[in-house]
């Protein structure tokens, strides 16, 4: 009984909004998609072109966040949850990744 209830309610969610939501929100994600990925393309010059490691790592933590951001914005385009949590490991990892290679820049050692 509750199951056909809550996927009646979902007929109803998904005949009132595409996929992505409203149908006026759809170009502002395809532009946050396009916007964030120019920035980690910008992003992977800095890191290959970087004057300074600290600026290598930068580069690499904000390609980390846009990479993070643009499975999102994939997730609210396609209406799937996977892509979110996709996002929440990448997330993860590069916390996790950040920190053990700013402490290998700044100590020269990651374990003690």
């Amino acid at each position: 009984m509750l199951d056909a209830a809550v996927g009646d309610w979902l007929s109803v969610v998904a005949l009132t909004a595409g996929p992505s939501g409203p149908d006026w929100l759809v170009p502002f994600l395809n532009l946050g998609l396009f916007v964030a990925s120019a920035v980690t393309l910008l992003c992977a010059y800095r890191v290959v072109r970087g004057p300074t490691t600290p600026d290598r790592v930068v580069a690499l933590d904000t390609i980390g966040t846009n990479v993070v951001a643009i499975a999102v914005l994939w997730a609210m385009i396609r209406g799937r949850g996977l892509f979110v949590d996709v996002a929440l490991v990448l997330a993860i990892i590069g916390f996790v990744s950040t920190i053990a290679v700013a402490r290998y820049v700044t100590e020269g050692d990651i374990v003690e």
